[in-house]
């Protein structure tokens, strides 16, 4: 299981556009949707890996904590389904009703919207202000597949708590740790060289 760290895109950064299709719902779903939401979380996740495997339960728990506090929430999974089928849509899908998920979770099957976010592991979590300017970016927390850490979400949650009540950003922020995105073959970004 080799791990790969995220790129921790600069803060301040406008949250990238997109518009995916929900696995659940089967409608567009885009940031500028949740304009005006007292923040934004886009966190990328999958279905098969590890990592992800290890904290969904909590990440279904910071839903259902920060979403009724006006947090919008979309998870996106950008891994090559045709090499890795669990994390097409339909396993995706699946996921997100086993793990009672109550946010929109989309396909990003061009891979576009991991690149916008040079997204460069599973899971990854930024976490927009009010305006969509990029606040966290980083570890959930310290749990690990293999280490004895409780997942707790600590490291998100404490960025969360901080937007909300108006607090300038994390000053110490770590990079989150999964799995490598699966790039499509040919399809890898140029911003890991």
């Amino acid at each position: 299981m080799a791990a790969t760290q995220s790129t921790m895109l600069a803060l301040g950064t406008q949250a990238p556009d997109f518009s995916l299709t929900d696995v659940r719902t089967g409608k567009k779903v885009s940031p500028k949707d949740f304009a005006g939401a007292k923040g934004l979380l886009v966190m990328f996740i999958c279905a098969h890996c590890p990592y992800v495997k290890h904290i969904q339960q909590e990440i279904a728990r910071v839903g259902k904590d920060f979403g009724p506090r006006g947090i919008a929430i979309i998870a996106v999974g950008s891994n090559d389904a045709v090499n890795y089928p669990d994390d097409g849509p339909a396993g995706l899908k699946a996921q997100a009703e086993a793990q009672g998920f109550n946010f929109a979770y989309v396909y990003d099957e061009s891979q576009e919207a991991a690149k916008a976010y040079r997204a460069a592991c599973t899971p990854e979590f930024y976490l927009f202000d009010q305006s969509q300017k990029l606040y966290y970016r980083g570890q959930f927390d310290e749990s690990r597949p293999k280490n004895t850490v409780p997942v707790t979400g600590k490291d998100l949650r404490a960025a969360l708590e901080a937007l909300l009540a108006g607090a300038a950003a994390p000053a110490d922020q770590k990079p989150s740790l999964g799995c490598n995105i699966k790039w499509k073959p040919g399809n890898e970004p140029d911003y890991f060289g």
